[in-house]
């Protein structure tokens, strides 16, 4: 069996390309479309029902693409409505909650793990509870970190003002003496190299885009619906749709993408 049909993607801005990223290197035949809803980035500061109505608009345009499956590679979306969407829509759903929770559960030694996240992230508890159902023991300390996304969103990913949010967030986490650190932020891989150095060597960072991925793959898998490619040549294309300024998400997304976007469609989505 074949399906050619297009993975969906969804995330409130550029930080789920992190996670496309992954799918693209994984399943490199499989067509994708993306969705960035940068009109109404970030999630994180708003209310859990608001997001969940967002979320519903999204998947509802993106089965309207005729996907096969849908990501929702945002934290915040993924704590606010998968339970939910996946009860509504009949095409597979997967977030990016349960596979971060799985690493950090495998890489953790002490059995203190941290989660760096937003704060509708860290106040449904997702993470705790997604930790819990598969270690019950293991000490979950939850971070909200509420400016990285805006200034990811703006194109800052280095420097000293990075720097010194970051450590206002990561003090209580190194005061805990935790030995992993989910970045429970699809837009926080992007700045990995800094919450890396202040960490410190011996503190695992955790993204959940690469389990993501291989969930994919499998569920893809066992449902037949893996594309079959004409011959090694016959890559899978994306297509890249955003709700605000289409120049500014091709220029943004290029860098964090680290290849060239080539075009962006203006959704209707919103309309």
């Amino acid at each position: 069996m074949s399906d050619p049909r297009p993975i969906g993607v969804f995330d409130s801005g550029v930080g789920g390309l992190t996670v496309l990223a992954e799918i693209q290197d994984r399943l490199p035949y499989e067509h994708t479309v993306y969705f960035g809803d940068t009109a109404r980035v970030p999630y994180g500061p708003r209310d859990i029902t608001e997001v969940r109505g967002f979320a519903f608009e999204i998947v509802e345009y993106l089965v309207s693409l005729d996907v096969k499956l849908v990501v929702i590679a945002c934290n915040a979306a993924t704590a606010a409505a998968l339970e939910a969407v996946q009860t509504r829509f009949s095409v597979p759903i997967i977030g990016v909650i349960e596979p971060g929770a799985r690493a950090a559960v495998l890489d953790t030694r002490n059995r203190r793990v941290g989660v760096l996240a937003t704060k509708l992230t860290v106040e449904s508890g997702a993470y705790r509870r997604a930790v819990h159902a598969l270690d019950a023991g293991i000490e979950v300390y939850e971070q909200a970190a509420p400016e990285f996304v805006p200034m990811i969103e703006r194109g800052i990913v280095e420097g000293p003002d990075l720097e010194t949010i970051a450590q206002s967030y990561l003090n209580p986490l190194i005061e805990k003496e935790v030995d992993a650190v989910i970045l429970g932020c699809t837009h926080y891989p992007l700045i990995s190299a800094t919450i890396n150095r202040i960490m410190g060597p011996g503190v695992r960072l955790i993204s959940s885009a690469g389990q993501t991925a291989l969930e994919v793959g499998k569920i893809l898998s066992r449902r037949g619906y893996l594309r079959r490619p004409r011959d090694a040549e016959d890559l899978g294309k994306s297509i890249f749709v955003c709700s605000a300024d289409p120049e500014e998400f091709a220029v943004l997304g290029s860098r964090f993408l680290e290849e060239k976007i080539e075009a962006v469609a203006p959704a209707t989505v919103l309309q």
